[in-house]
C-alpha cells in the first residue's frame, strides 16, 4: 500500500466535500447507524460524515498509519483505531456501512479490501475513487497547463497501482456478489485566484523550489529517467517562478478539476 504524509493529504483533500455532499446521496448517510471510514487518513472524510449523521450514529475511523491517526485525533473526539484495509479489526456485519475515500487506488489488490468491507457491513459499502487519468488544470501561465499534464502522464505510467479507478469500482463489487451497484460522478474544482489564501502561496512556492514535483519523483522516473525527470524538474520550477511573479501582480488564476466516481453497493 503507497503511503502518504498527513501534509499531501491536507493538501490534496482541502475543502472537497464543501459543494460536493449531494454526491454522498447513495450512501443514505441519515438512515445509518454504525458507519466505518476505512484508509481515513488524517479524518477529513470521517468529520464529513459525522456532520451528515444523526447524533446518535457512530462513526469510526480506521487506518493503517499511527501517525495519520494522530492528526486525525487531535482535529476530532470521533473514535478512531489502527488496522489493515484488508484485514479490518471489525467482526462480521458490525457496521451498516463501510466507506473509503481516495483507498482503492493506492492498494495493490482493490477487490481484497472490498470483499473485507462487504464482511464487516451489514448493508452498504462505498468507494469515492478519483479518475486521476481525466483530471484537467486550466492556467494563466501556460506553462503550468503544459507540465502538468506531462507530469501526470508519466506519473500514471510510473506508478504500480490503478490510480486512474474511477468508476471501473464497479468491477470490484460485481465479482464481491454487492448488489444494486450505483455510481455518481463528482468533480472537485479547486480554484485559485486574487486575493491569494496562504495555501495557494505555499503551493506556488513549492512549484518554484520544486518539492512538489519531487513529492512523486520516484514514479516518474521509473516512467521516464532520472535525466527526463532533472529536465522536467527544472522546467517546473520555471513556471513556479512565473506563477509567483503573477502572484505579485494580483492576475495568477488556476483551476483544477478532479473527477471522483462515489460508487455504492449492497451487501443484504
Amino acid at each position: 500500500m503507497r503511503r502518504f504524509s498527513a501534509e499531501y493529504l491536507e493538501h490534496t483533500r482541502r475543502g472537497m466535500w464543501t459543494d460536493g455532499r449531494q454526491a454522498l446521496a447513495d450512501l443514505d448517510l441519515a438512515g445509518r447507524r454504525r458507519i466505518l471510514d476505512v484508509g481515513c487518513g488524517t479524518g477529513e472524510l470521517t468529520r464529513v460524515i459525522d456532520a451528515e449523521t444523526p447524533s446518535d450514529t457512530t462513526v469510526i475511523g480506521v487506518d493503517a498509519d499511527p501517525k495519520l491517526l494522530r492528526v486525525a485525533r487531535e482535529e476530532t473526539g470521533l473514535p478512531y483505531v489502527a488496522g489493515d484495509a484488508i484485514r479490518l479489526p471489525l467482526p462480521d456485519g458490525a457496521v451498516d456501512l463501510a466507506v473509503c475515500q481516495a483507498l482503492l487506488i493506492n492498494l495493490p489488490d482493490p477487490a481484497a479490501a472490498v470483499r473485507e468491507f462487504a464482511r464487516v457491513s451489514s448493508e452498504l459499502v462505498a468507494a469515492i475513487e478519483p479518475d486521476n487519468a481525466d483530471v484537467t488544470v486550466t492556467s494563466t501561465v501556460d506553462a503550468e497547463e503544459r507540465l502538468e499534464r506531462e507530469a501526470r502522464e508519466a506519473y500514471l505510467h510510473g506508478v504500480d497501482t490503478d490510480v486512474a479507478l474511477g468508476d471501473r469500482v464497479r468491477e470490484a463489487f460485481t465479482a464481491t456478489g454487492l448488489t444494486d451497484i450505483r455510481t455518481r460522478r463528482y468533480v472537485h474544482e479547486k480554484r485559485i485566484a486574487a486575493p491569494y489564501a496562504e495555501p495557494a502561496l505555499t503551493a506556488a512556492a513549492r512549484k518554484a523550489s520544486g518539492a512538489g514535483l519531487a513529492d512523486h519523483r520516484e514514479e516518474l522516473i521509473a516512467a521516464t529517467s532520472e535525466t527526463a525527470y532533472d529536465d522536467l524538474r527544472r522546467r517546473w520550477r520555471e513556471m513556479g517562478r512565473a506563477v509567483i511573479d503573477e502572484m505579485e501582480s494580483g492576475t495568477y488564476e488556476r483551476v483544477e478539476r478532479v473527477p471522483f466516481d462515489v460508487t455504492v453497493g449492497r451487501t443484504d
